[in-house]
C-alpha cells in the first residue's frame, strides 16, 4: 500500500487550522455560528491555498450534529464520513473533466434529491473550465438552489468565471501564504513526523514552495526521500550577486551550472525575475516580502548595492527574455545573452547602457579594460618639445609647409552670447534647473542631440541654448517640437526653445574647417631627421608609440561602430 503523501496527511480538518487565510475563516465562521450561510460561494486563489480544503470543512460544518462557535466536532459520523470521502452530503465534481451541458444537468438533477444530513453540499472544482452552456445551464439553479443545497465553486483563474456566475456567489479570495507562517508549518510537520532533515533543508523546501503550503509539502517529502540534505544548486541571489558585482564570466559559469543540474532555462528566469522582485519590495514596500527575515535583510543589502532603477531595469529586461525563451530554439542561449547585457554595459545595445557609457565618458572615469582587446597606453606627461613638434615648425627646402598638427586640448569654456537680460526669478531657476530632467525624459536620438547643447538662460517664456556647430543645431530644429512639450510639462506653461551656436564655437570651426582629422601631412625626406609621418590627431609618446586621440576613446565605448565624419565642429 502507497504511504499517503505529507501535504494529504496534514489536510486542515478545521477552520483554526487553515493557515494564512485569517480573512476566509473569519468569514465563514461568524456566518455558521450566526445561522447566516450562503447559498453559493467562491473560492478563488492560488493552487495549494487550501480552497478544496475549506469547502470540505464548511461541508462538515454545515452537517455536523455538534457545532462549537463555528467549528466542525470532526468526531460525529457526519464529519467522518465526509473526511473518508464516503458521504452522501457532499458531492465534488471536477469542472475540467466534467464540463458539459449534460454533466451539469445530471447535477441539477440531483440537488432535487433529499440527503440523510441537513445540507448537500455541491464543490465544483476549478470552474473556470466550464464551458459557456454549462454555464448557462447552472445559473437558475445557482440563483434558486433548494433550501438544502450549497454550492462551493472553485477555482485558480476566477476572471475566465463569466460575471453572472460571480454575481451569484459570495467571492473570497485567498492568498499565497507568507513565507514566516510556511516555515513554522514545515517545522511543525517536521517534528510531528518525525522527519531528519537540516534547517537549510527547510529553507530550500520554503523557497521551492512559492507560498503554496501543497507545493511546499511535497518539496519537503522529496528532501526527505533523498537524506534529507538541501540540494547544491545555483540559488538566483548568487546570479544576481555576480550581476551586481558586473562579472559576466561568473554569470555564465553559474547559469551552466545550473542547466547541467537539470533547471530549465525558463523556470531559472522566472526564479531571477521572482528573487529581483523580492528585491525591489524590500526597498518600497517591506512589509510584502515573502522572504524569512534573514532572507529579506540580504534581499534588501542587495538592493541598496544594486540600485532600485538597475533592479527595475533587470526585471523588465529578464521579461522581455521570457517572452523570447518561449520560441527560441535555443532557450539557453536567449537566457545567457540577457544576463551578459545585464552584467556588462558595454555589450548591451538599449539606451540606459548608451547613457551609462555616455555619463561615464563625460565624467572622464575609464571602463574596466576589454580582456579580449588590447592594454590602451597611457598618455605620457612633460614630454621632451622635439617629439612633439609639428612638421610646420621644421625647416624645408622648396616644400610646401604643412598643416601644424593640432596638440589635444580642453574644450573652450562657454561664453555667453548677447542676449536680453534675465530677470532672476524662481520659475526661471527651476527651469534652468529642470533642463537635465527633460533631456533624460526624450527619447534615445533626441537625448543625444540635446545632451551636447548649453543652457544659456531664460528670456520670458523661452529657455536659450547653445548648440556645437551648425549641423548640429540643424539636427536639433528638426526635433524641437518634442523638445517644448517636454518642457511646457515640465514648467507648467508653455515654453519654446531658442537655439543659438557659440561664437568661440564657430570660430574653432572656421579655423579647422579645410583640415581633415584623418589627413596625414608629410613633407620632404630630405628636412626630416626620422623619416616618420605625423597625423593631425595623433601625438608621439616618449618611446615612439602612437598615444589615442579622442576619437579612438570614444569608438571604443561603442563597439563595433562606424565612424562617419570627425571633422571638427
Amino acid at each position: 500500500m502507497a504511504t499517503q503523501s505529507l501535504y494529504r496527511r496534514y489536510r486542515p480538518r478545521r477552520f483554526s487550522e487553515l493557515k494564512g487565510q485569517e480573512h476566509v475563516v473569519r468569514a465563514l465562521r461568524n456566518a455558521v455560528a450566526n445561522d447566516r450561510g450562503g447559498q453559493a460561494y467562491m473560492f478563488s486563489g492560488p493552487r495549494g491555498t487550501g480552497k478544496t480544503s475549506a469547502a470540505r470543512i464548511l461541508a462538515k460544518v454545515l452537517n455536523c450534529t455538534n457545532p462549537l462557535e463555528g467549528e466542525p466536532c470532526c468526531e460525529c459520523d457526519s464529519c467522518l464520513t465526509i473526511e473518508r470521502g464516503t458521504s452522501f452530503d457532499v458531492l465534488e465534481l471536477d469542472a475540467a473533466s466534467n464540463n458539459g451541458v449534460d454533466n451539469i444537468r445530471e447535477l441539477i438533477e440531483r440537488a432535487a434529491m433529499g440527503n440523510p444530513g441537513r445540507h448537500r453540499v455541491f464543490i465544483l472544482d476549478e470552474v473556470h473550465m466550464l464551458s459557456a452552456g454549462a454555464e448557462a445551464a447552472l445559473l437558475k439553479t445557482l440563483e434558486e438552489p433548494p433550501p438544502h443545497v450549497v454550492f462551493v465553486l472553485a477555482t485558480t483563474d476566477p476572471q475566465k468565471v463569466s460575471d453572472t456566475i460571480r454575481s451569484r456567489t459570495q467571492h473570497l479570495q485567498f492568498r499565497l501564504l507568507p513565507a514566516k507562517d510556511l516555515e513554522e508549518h514545515v517545522r511543525f510537520v517536521v517534528q510531528d513526523a518525525k522527519l531528519d532533515v537540516t534547517p537549510e533543508a527547510i529553507r530550500q523546501a520554503v523557497e521551492q514552495g512559492g507560498g503554496s503550503a501543497r507545493d511546499t509539502l511535497s518539496a519537503l517529502e522529496l528532501i526527505a526521500a533523498g537524506g534529507g540534505e538541501a540540494d547544491t544548486f545555483v540559488r538566483p541571489e548568487d546570479v544576481i550577486e555576480s550581476l551586481i558585482n558586473h562579472d559576466a564570466a561568473a554569470v555564465l559559469t553559474q547559469v551552466g551550472a545550473a542547466m547541467q543540474r537539470g533547471h530549465d532555462p525558463k523556470a531559472f528566469t522566472e526564479q531571477l525575475v521572482r528573487f529581483l522582485r523580492e528585491m525591489f519590495l524590500s526597498s518600497m514596500a517591506p512589509q510584502l516580502v515573502q522572504l524569512a527575515d534573514e532572507h529579506a535583510h540580504v534581499a534588501a543589502d542587495m538592493t541598496a548595492r544594486y540600485g532600485v532603477a538597475s533592479v527595475v531595469r533587470a526585471i523588465e529586461v529578464l521579461g522581455e527574455a521570457l517572452v523570447d525563451i518561449r520560441r527560441a530554439p535555443d532557450p539557453r542561449l536567449v537566457l545567457e545573452v540577457t544576463l551578459v547585457r545585464l552584467a556588462s554595459n558595454a555589450v548591451a545595445n538599449d539606451a540606459t547602457s548608451l547613457v551609462a557609457r555616455l555619463e561615464r565618458l563625460e565624467s572622464g572615469t575609464t571602463r574596466p579594460r576589454d580582456a579580449t582587446g588590447p592594454i590602451p597606453r597611457p598618455k605620457l606627461v612633460g614630454t621632451a618639445p622635439s617629439r612633439h613638434t609639428s612638421v610646420a615648425t621644421r625647416p624645408s627646402s622648396g616644400a610646401p609647409s604643412p598643416i601644424p598638427s593640432p596638440t589635444p586640448s580642453s574644450p573652450p569654456a562657454p561664453t555667453s552670447v548677447s542676449r536680453s537680460p534675465v530677470t532672476a526669478s524662481s520659475p526661471t531657476d527651476d527651469l534652468v534647473a529642470a533642463w537635465p530632467s527633460v533631456v533624460r525624459t526624450l527619447k534615445a536620438t533626441q537625448r543625444a542631440l540635446y545632451s551636447a547643447v548649453d543652457v544659456i538662460g531664460v528670456e520670458g517664456d523661452t529657455l536659450v541654448v547653445s548648440a556645437p556647430s551648425d549641423m548640429h543645431k540643424k539636427k536639433c530644429l528638426d526635433l524641437k517640437d518634442q523638445v517644448h512639450a517636454a518642457l511646457s510639462a515640465a514648467a507648467g506653461r508653455p515654453i519654446t526653445l531658442d537655439i543659438r551656436v557659440q561664437a568661440s564655437r564657430m570660430a574653432s570651426s572656421h579655423n579647422t574647417s579645410g583640415t581633415s582629422r584623418r589627413e596625414v601631412v608629410t613633407s620632404d625626406t630630405t628636412t626630416r631627421t626620422d623619416n616618420s609621418a605625423f597625423t593631425d590627431d595623433v601625438t608621439v609618446s616618449d618611446d615612439n608609440q602612437p598615444v589615442e586621440s579622442m576619437v579612438d576613446q570614444i569608438a571604443k565605448q561603442f563597439p563595433g561602430a562606424r565612424i562617419v565624419d570627425t571633422s571638427q565642429n
